[in-house]
């Protein structure tokens, strides 16, 4: 199965050429689930797939994948390069391209501070009312660290850091008229994350969790 980012070369016919779908084809076919399978930019651009390389990109991991070599000359080492120096905007606009931060490999905070606690409040306020409206995705150190009974918060501060690799208008997030803020509604909880603190809510209380192993570093009411 092809993975973001999927390009191919043919570099015995065509040297130097990359070929993908760009930003402006991915957004005039939102239903075409072929834009990252090799088989389908080979077909596009009219391309031999049987003598084409084909490679993937994680833009954010780094991680440059050859899937496979068919070409009589081996360009994987151009093709490394070269992705590497792509600009990202041209292929997803909203991408926001930045290192992915696990909060509980961050060096521990020593000591929470009025200020990250007043994002706890401002993150508690925006969580009880719109927290439907953020992207799934799933961290799992951070489940195996907090325990499954605050599995629902801590998932939704996954979300919201999860929604911060894209630069959307306000208007593309859910339920968020309420929320009294410039910008990303859900930077509290991104703030949080970025600083090594993983947020928590029991019904009760709400906690901050840091370092490795999560360990609690704040709980309260708000």
């Amino acid at each position: 199965m092809c993975n973001f980012f999927s390009f191919v070369t043919d570099p015995v016919n065509h040297p130097a050429e990359y070929y993908y779908f760009d930003w402006e084809y991915r957004k005039a076919n939102l239903n075409d689930e072929g834009v990252d399978s090799h088989s389908h930019i080979c077909a596009h651009f009219n391309i031999n797939e049987d003598r084409c390389n084909k490679y993937e990109f994680n833009p954010l991991t780094k991680a440059f994948r050859i899937d496979q070599i068919n070409s009589e000359r081996d360009d994987s080492e151009a093709a490394e390069k070269w992705v590497k120096r792509l600009d990202f905007k041209t292929v997803i606009e909203p991408l926001i391209v930045k290192p992915i931060v696990n909060p509980l490999g961050l060096p521990k905070v020593e000591q929470v501070t009025d200020e990250q606690i007043g994002w706890l409040k401002v993150w508690a306020s925006v969580w009880a009312s719109v927290r439907a409206s953020v992207g799934a995705s799933v961290l799992d150190s951070v489940w195996a660290s907090v325990g499954d009974s605050v599995w629902a918060s801590v998932g939704d501060s996954v979300r919201a850091y999860t929604g911060s690799f894209l630069s959307l208008p306000r208007s593309a997030w859910k339920y968020t008229d309420t929320i009294d803020c410039e910008g990303y509604p859900f930077q509290s909880a991104v703030t949080l994350w970025e600083l090594g603190l993983v947020p928590s809510f029991d019904g009760e209380k709400w906690r901050l969790h840091g370092g490795p192993g999560g360990r609690i570093l704040w709980e309260g009411v708000i």
